[in-house]
């Protein structure tokens, strides 16, 4: 028996030898190339270890990673597209994980850790399934189909919002922050729920919220309970002339895309000047430009002028002399956002400067944050572009508050525009989980397996979440499955804060349906993609030599974790 199992594996090994000689002869001795189950095995190995590396950031209770490059910068996060967008991921399986987490962050604004880790859970399901050797194919079409049923279910137990309800919206903008700057949780969901409101239009009687529009300006310093939401906008930008006012009430505000300045000929031009007298009148002639620009503007009515462009150190000191607020040298994106914010028009024509041009703000004022000088345009009338100031004693705190504020106002923005939330702290999963395995009798055959799978894979938001609260996860999941079996129990979920298994219906646990829709999305289509791969070949390149692997390469190493 031991001598006939020999010649077996002997045969096959001749076999593989001598296919392995054809591929080398058919593609160059220097082609790698890795087929089969093998191939399937480092892609699915690579797709879990991304995975792990930002599953235990998920949740109020998630912990944070830090980060560090070769010039030796930190980042500090639990964002999970941060995380895995400042990692050394060469791995192409991997960079297609750091993709889901992209794709999930601008799509919905949130969710990118849930996108990843169902990602690399349904992987590792379908890695058991062939070891049980179910086709890949198969495995794709059960997953499909659960994908699919899954989006229904979610939809099927989605709860209506409106705008108007600003305590559901700050809930939800509460608890897409909540792990990330929770010491000041309550103030910032606040703050992004007023910012929503005020740039909220109404378009052919849909309500459209763009998030461009709410500007995010950071300042270490202080606390970040000093953030604040300005009806306005901030410039990271000082009054160009010391003899001009710091502050204006009720400002009529110029917004101009040209140079305060004597322009200078395209072409080559000579200017020739013999004797003091034509010198003198030269340089009264530039003066006298200068004051028509000036004078242009204070007809107009404009006490503050904002422009993009440069402002000549004359035009500076007439326009102090009429006591006219001048700032130089401002971004496009912040000349929008104050177009937006005070309804003024951008001029591009000095000429064409009229009362009918300029915006409106209750004041305008210029003020020293942390040594730096800023300006503030605010108390605008109806404001269609705000800012938030963010404060923080450190540098890696005031970048962790903005990505909360980035992931909040996302979330909010996405569920206004669908209308519908679900019930977090693994409440909704569950609850899905518990649907499909119900579909997936109906099914029946070796795709059954695979729809409990992608059932199974679900459970891993729950799961996760009673690890990162210090609870047992086997006696969570029971106790869950027991609960969402019966008629009431759909919204029972993990409480971090308390470590029980209880309704969160009232619990101030809600999230968008977009997110738990876009995720469901990336996931299955990224497990997908992945299983259908059964050979991986390294191309050729004219820059490189024979057998030398490229970046982005096959082995383990190339991850960089």
């Amino acid at each position: 028996m031991k001598l006939y199992l020999y010649l077996i594996l002997t045969i096959f090994g001749v076999i593989d030898m001598v296919e392995q000689q054809q591929d080398n002869a058919f593609m160059g001795e220097g082609t790698k190339r890795t087929r089969g189950r093998d191939a399937q095995r480092v892609n699915i190995l690579i797709a879990r270890a991304v995975a792990q590396a930002v599953k235990s950031t998920l949740g109020p209770k998630g912990m944070d990673k830090m980060i560090v490059d070769d010039m030796g910068d930190v980042i500090i996060s639990n964002d999970g597209a941060t995380i895995l967008s400042e990692m050394a991921i060469e791995h192409p399986i991997g960079k297609m994980m750091v993709d889901v987490a992209k794709t999930q962050d601008k799509e919905v604004g949130d969710g990118t850790t849930t996108a990843v880790v169902l990602a690399g859970t349904l992987m590792e399901k379908a890695e058991r399934l062939l070891d049980d050797s179910i086709h890949p194919s198969l495995i794709i079409k059960g997953y499909r189909q659960a994908a699919q049923k899954a989006k229904q279910f979610y939809e099927d137990i989605a709860d209506n919002i409106d705008f108007k309800d600003k305590k559901n919206l700050k809930t939800i903008a509460f608890t897409s922050m909540t792990g990330k700057a929770s010491e000041s949780s309550e103030e910032l969901s606040d703050i992004v729920v007023k910012a929503i409101t005020n740039v909220a239009d109404m378009i052919e009687n849909k309500l459209v919220v763009d998030q461009d529009n709410i500007k995010l300006e950071k300042k270490i310093g202080g606390s970040l309970n000093d953030t604040q939401l300005i009806s306005g906008i901030v410039i990271d930008k000082e009054i160009v002339h010391s003899g001009m006012p710091r502050s204006i009430s009720n400002a009529k505000i110029a917004l101009l895309d040209l140079a305060l300045e004597i322009k200078e000929p395209e072409n080559d031009t000579k200017i020739q000047i013999s004797t003091p007298d034509e010198l003198q009148a030269f340089i009264d002639q530039e003066e006298r430009q200068l004051i028509e620009m000036v004078n242009k503007i204070k007809n107009s009515g404009a006490n503050v002028v904002i422009t993009q462009k440069g402002i000549d150190d004359l035009a500076q000191h007439y326009l102090a002399k009429e006591k006219i607020i001048a700032i130089r040298r401002v971004k496009k994106s912040d000349m929008d956002a104050l177009a937006r914010a005070t309804s003024a028009t951008i001029v591009t024509t000095i000429k064409e400067l009229s009362s009918k041009d300029l915006g409106f703000a209750g004041r305008v004022y210029d003020k020293k944050i942390s040594g730096d000088a800023m300006v503030f345009v605010e108390e605008c009338k109806n404001p269609k572009s705000v800012s938030i100031l963010i404060r923080g004693g450190t540098e890696h705190i005031v970048d962790e508050a903005e990505r909360a504020l980035v992931d909040s106002i996302g979330s909010t923005c996405s569920a206004i525009r669908t209308g519908k939330v679900l019930v977090g702290a693994g409440s909704c999963e569950m609850e899905v989980a518990v649907k499909l395995r119900d579909f997936a009798k109906s099914v029946g055959g070796r795709e059954q397996l695979a729809i409990e799978a992608f059932a199974e894979s679900l459970e891993i938001i729950p799961r996760t979440l009673a690890e990162t609260a210090g609870l047992d996860p086997i006696d969570a999941l029971v106790e869950l499955r027991s609960r969402h079996s019966k008629k009431d129990g759909k919204h029972f979920g993990v409480n971090v804060y308390t470590g029980k298994i209880m309704d969160m219906k009232n619990s101030r646990v809600l999230e968008p349906l977009q997110v738990k829709i876009q995720a469901i999305n990336s996931a299955s289509e990224v497990a997908e993609m992945i299983l259908r791969i059964d050979d991986i070949i390294l191309g050729s390149s004219k820059s490189r030599g024979a057998g030398q692997m490229p970046p982005g390469g096959m082995d383990m190493s190339g991850m960089g974790m």
